[in-house]
């Protein structure tokens, strides 16, 4: 395709992509399907990628995550970013009311919805978003533009090219996307997110945008912070109809209040219905509607004296216990589920929760048949708090000494709350294994996601890692959306796993202890797989951050004839088994570098490789370890606290000096 037909269907890609996305954001209405979407939306990547020039501010590939070195540098917010105060009953919001109408008899009122998220400002010139920050200490917040434009629900460009104007909103993920992506880590055995807000706040902090575009979070808006040129608003409620009108999704559900009244039975009304809504609130928020009013009322040195948050009280219910069920992990750990009489929490009927571990079930002295005490977690995750009565039906319940799954003999290793199977050929850990295998930190096979390894694993394609090696186009085909072209891409992307450096496929046997750092000392220090095999225990626990309890575990591993016998069948199918990281030379050797700013010349990740050649660390904090402080243009905190630490700080040249 020529120039001008690019920049003609670049054009066209551009509006029928945003007005998909306002449509369902703003309408809650789809004139594409799916499908059609993605297509379109690789095709417009595939453009701008051709011909970088036609690449616009207010392009929709922003949504998906691009390469950025997000370095979350410092935001001095010009209006001061305020918190609000909490209120625990309705005689505090009379009492608020009173303080109010001493001096404005006739005040009026907005109750709307507290959202249960991360407060962050969008900041907008001549209509096109140039900054997005958190709200920090209120004074001063980090940088996460790059972050936010992947939040499809965030107008890059506004319907009113209005010359300056600063929003605040609220991010958020609604409980959709928050099991999503609780489940997904589940599957991986990560660590999972406590609640909806801590999900938003470490989605939207992710280094990665791509990683957090995959996340799913939305924005409400419900501020108009400073402006200038645009609208002249003099009440709240006629704000939040501008920023409508603008292009913003503002907070849902807001009503205007001629009385505290009315807006007490609002917030009654809130709490009521709480559970149906589609995300997390905390509370609800009444504000005094008209801005004159706010501006004589002022705030105190905390809170705005105008406003105030009404929290509601957590929901706890009592119920039976029926069961217990056992879980079976990735690395084998024996997880338990309480199953009880079904009770309503938070709007939705449950009768599952998590009971943590063993101890836990020890400690609050858990039996089948007591009355138990649940709730949700952040109002999502239902968990068991305690005992509310002992029936004695049945003693404290006590793990199965035996692997559920696969009958096999289950272990506690000393200094560990886990009971796991330590069967490598568990059937209950086949799936979780293999995502772990093909995940980006091991060998990062592009499109074999968990979705299609489910699968291929019901489809009996494959069970084991090396099964992946041994697929055929006839085997991809067939599953549900998997056409020609996403079938060779995906073989494709096999295929060239297979060249990946010796570390990526330590990490990728998924041994227990054994994380992406430890495996690259072992590559490092082995150069081989077939050296790691035969290693001893002293030669392991030689290297500098690899202790005992790891040394026992990945030599009672890889003796294992499962373990080797996966090995060798790699090996046979063309992986590689060497170490491809040079080291150069030891000059830094026992050295940590941080590095801070934009480099000119060398990538974060290329500058990080460097360093580990020449025998050195990367880390990404600065502490009394830290040797050398690497910082490029726009440094920001990483290096005040170098300087304050009395720490050696370079630039680039002096970095390229160095490794000559």
């Amino acid at each position: 395709m020529d120039f001008e037909a690019a920049k003609k269907r670049v054009t066209e890609l551009t509006v029928v992509l945003n007005d998909c996305i306002e449509k369902y954001y703003m309408g809650n209405e789809s004139d594409v399907s799916d499908y059609d979407y993605d297509m379109m939306m690789r095709e417009l990547s595939s453009l701008e990628e051709e011909f970088p020039v036609l690449l616009q501010n207010e392009s929709p590939t922003h949504r998906v995550g691009g390469r950025s070195d997000n370095t979350f540098e410092e935001v001095v917010h010009t209006v001061r970013m305020e918190s609000l105060q909490d209120a625990f009953s309705e005689d505090e919001l009379y009492a608020f009311d009173s303080r109010i109408t001493k001096v404005f008899p006739d005040a009026k009122y907005v109750v709307e919805p507290k959202i249960d998220g991360l407060s962050c400002s969008l900041e907008y010139r001549d209509g096109v978003l140039v900054r997005a920050s958190t709200r920090g200490d209120g004074n001063v917040g980090e940088d996460v533009t790059a972050n936010v434009k992947t939040i499809r629900s965030v107008p890059l460009k506004l319907k009113i090219a209005v010359p300056f104007i600063e929003v605040r909103g609220e991010v958020y993920m609604s409980h959709e996307s928050f099991e999503e992506l609780v489940a997904q880590q589940e599957l991986n055995e990560e660590k999972t997110f406590k609640n909806p807000r801590n999900a938003a706040s470490g989605s939207l902090r992710q280094k990665n945008p791509k990683i957090t575009a995959s996340r799913k979070l939305d924005i409400f808006v419900f501020n108009i912070q400073q402006q200038e040129g645009g609208k002249d608003c003099v009440t709240h409620f006629e704000s939040l109809e501008y920023l409508k009108e603008l292009g913003f999704v503002t907070v849902p559900g807001y009503s205007l209040c001629d009385s505290i009244d009315e807006a007490i039975e609002k917030i009654r009304s809130i709490g009521d219905n709480r559970g149906k809504l589609p995300f997390n609130i905390d509370g609800a928020v009444i504000k005094t509607n008209d801005f004159s009013m706010r501006e004589e009322l002022g705030s105190t040195a905390k809170f705005p004296k105008w406003a105030v948050a009404f929290k509601y009280p957590p929901e706890e219910k009592i119920t039976r216990l029926l069961d217990v069920e056992i879980q079976v992990g990735r690395t084998g750990v024996l997880t338990p589920t309480a199953i009880f009489e079904p009770v309503v929490l938070a709007g939705t009927t449950v009768s599952r929760a998590t009971l943590n571990n063993a101890d836990f079930i020890a400690e609050k002295s858990i039996a089948i048949g007591d009355d138990i005490i649940v709730r949700k977690a952040g109002d999502i995750i239902p968990e068991v708090l305690a005992v509310a009565k002992h029936n004695g039906e049945n003693s404290v319940y006590t793990y199965p000494v035996n692997c559920p799954a696969c009958n096999s003999v289950v272990v506690r290793e000393e200094g560990e709350s886990a009971i796991r199977c330590v069967n490598p050929d568990c059937p209950a850990q086949r799936l979780r294994k293999l995502i772990h295998f093909c995940s980006r930190d091991a060998m990062d096979i592009e499109g074999l996601g968990s979705a299609v390894l489910e699968q291929l694993v019901n489809e009996k394609l494959i069970s084991r890692p090396a099964d992946i090696y041994k697929l055929n186009p006839m085997d991809l085909v067939s599953l549900e959306r998997m056409g020609e072209k996403s079938t060779f891409n995906l073989l494709d992307a096999i295929e060239n796993s297979k060249e990946n450096d010796l570390y990526k496929l330590i990490f990728a046997l998924g041994i227990h202890h054994i994380g992406l750092k430890a495996a690259k000392l072992l590559a490092s220090r082995f150069g081989t797989m077939s050296a790691l095999l035969n290693a001893t225990k002293e030669e392991i626990t030689s290297i500098d951050g690899i202790g005992e309890v790891m040394a026992d575990t990945l030599i009672k591993t890889l003796a294992l004839p499962e373990t080797r016998g996966l090995v060798e069948e790699l090996q046979s199918l063309g992986l590689n088994m060497k170490n491809l990281t040079e080291c150069v030379d030891k000059r830094f050797d026992g050295m940590t570098f941080v590095l801070t700013g934009t480099l000119s010349k060398y990538g974060r990740r290329e500058a990080q490789e460097i360093i580990e050649k020449f025998g050195g660390k990367a880390s990404g904090s600065v502490s009394k370890k830290t040797s050398i402080v690497l910082a490029g243009e726009d440094a920001g905190s990483k290096l005040r606290k170098a300087t304050e630490l009395g720490i050696k700080v370079i630039n680039e040249y002096e970095f390229e000096q160095m490794i000559k």
